[in-house]
């Protein structure tokens, strides 16, 4: 991604990303760069205790600074907001506390809400929270699921309308055999090879195991973080449009692929070329649906939506669908698999290929 490039033009100055996870520790490369926002588990601690260390490592590889040996992420002047959730293994026989997760991220002042999280099952309380947080004009990002090899749906909440499903490339540009494919994949970033920090008692940082579409993420959510800094006044609708426009692809661009959607992020070509048109700054590029003028990072709010009951749902076929099904449980979650391609070292960058090479199979995408 030509990050040195980047960062002479835009480093994500202005823009905070709220990053719902298993929280935020102030690591050494995240001192004074991370907010608490709220917590929703109701465990010990609050939004900047990390019960996991998959938050952390996704708050690094969005702004961390370098320091103290840590990551440093691809939009290194940007602020993150801790959202802590019940995530993970040792919570999917506990109802979904994601809807109040996002609801809580809406409502806080971060322009980009990222979500390394995803489970099989649509509640109607969560898509409703993701309506709230698209009225008040978020741009919101979520990982597919990394157990391709095992079904063949997407995971919430990036299935969700409103929210932009991540998949996982390695560094040639193909997609990762992990990575959940189909019609609600709309990029894809780096997700194989990436530093993590081994667990939450974070004495070391391990090289294996780590990445998965959660990392893809958090380096999509960066990537937006770097062009909306560059324009303050576009809307998510217009930073989303151009990095679809900008995105690497071999493939014609109203063929959206089932396993990298648009192509391979590159912020880059807007950044530092000039590349790609926002657009309307009210009409989803995805959707093509009008959506409601708020949130560009010089302006903020706009009406709230209310909640629905937290009940679940299955798979719903489209992104655009509005079904809401009543189902009975969350599995979750992401587990960030893949192996690591960052060098870790004094100061280790998030540095992502520029894509040339798109050898993965692709087709076209369901309609």
């Amino acid at each position: 991604m030509s990050a040195d490039e980047l960062w002479k033009v835009s480093t994500g100055k202005g823009i905070k990303v709220a990053v719902v996870d298993t929280g935020v520790w102030e690591s050494p490369s995240l001192q004074g760069r991370v907010q608490p926002g709220k917590d929703v588990t109701g465990m010990r601690g609050d939004a900047l205790d990390d019960y996991d260390s998959h938050g952390t490592t996704m708050a690094e590889l969005i702004a961390g600074s370098g320091r103290g040996g840590g990551l440093k992420g691809l939009a290194p002047g940007a602020e993150v907001i801790s959202v802590r959730a019940s995530l993970g293994k040792r919570f999917e026989k506990k109802e979904s506390d994601s809807a109040e997760a996002i609801r809580a991220a809406a409502d806080s002042d971060a322009q980009i809400i990222s979500m390394s999280f995803g489970g099989d099952f649509m509640y109607p309380a969560a898509k409703a929270a993701v309506r709230y947080a698209a009225s008040k004009g978020k741009l919101m990002f979520a990982s597919v699921g990394n157990e391709a090899e095992k079904k063949d749906s997407i995971d919430y909440p990036a299935a969700y309308p409103g929210v932009t499903g991540v998949s996982a490339a390695d560094k040639s540009g193909k997609v990762a055999k992990f990575s959940e494919f189909g019609v609600h994949v709309d990029l894809a970033a780096p997700g194989l090879d990436i530093p993590h920090w081994c667990d939450a008692t974070f004495r070391s940082y391990c090289d294996e195991g780590g990445g998965g579409t959660s990392s893809a993420t958090a380096i999509a959510s960066a990537a937006a973080a770097l062009v909306w800094s560059k324009h303050p006044d576009w809307t998510a609708n217009q930073v989303l449009r151009v990095l679809i426009d900008t995105a690497g692809r071999d493939w014609p661009k109203d063929e959206p692929s089932d396993y990298l959607g648009y192509g391979l992020i590159r912020p880059a070509r807007n950044v530092v070329k000039g590349e790609g048109k926002p657009g309307p700054a009210n009409i989803d590029p995805i959707t093509n649906k009008k959506t409601p003028v708020a949130g560009s990072a010089a302006d903020g709010a706009a009406p709230s939506a209310s909640a629905s009951a937290p009940a679940a749902s299955s798979q719903p076929p489209r992104k655009d669908a509005s079904d809401d099904e009543p189902a009975e449980a969350v599995k979750s979650s992401d587990d960030g698999s893949g192996r690591l391609w960052l060098a870790l070292g004094g100061i280790a960058a998030v540095t992502v290929i520029a894509a040339g090479a798109f050898a993965a199979v692709r087709s076209r995408r369901r309609a």
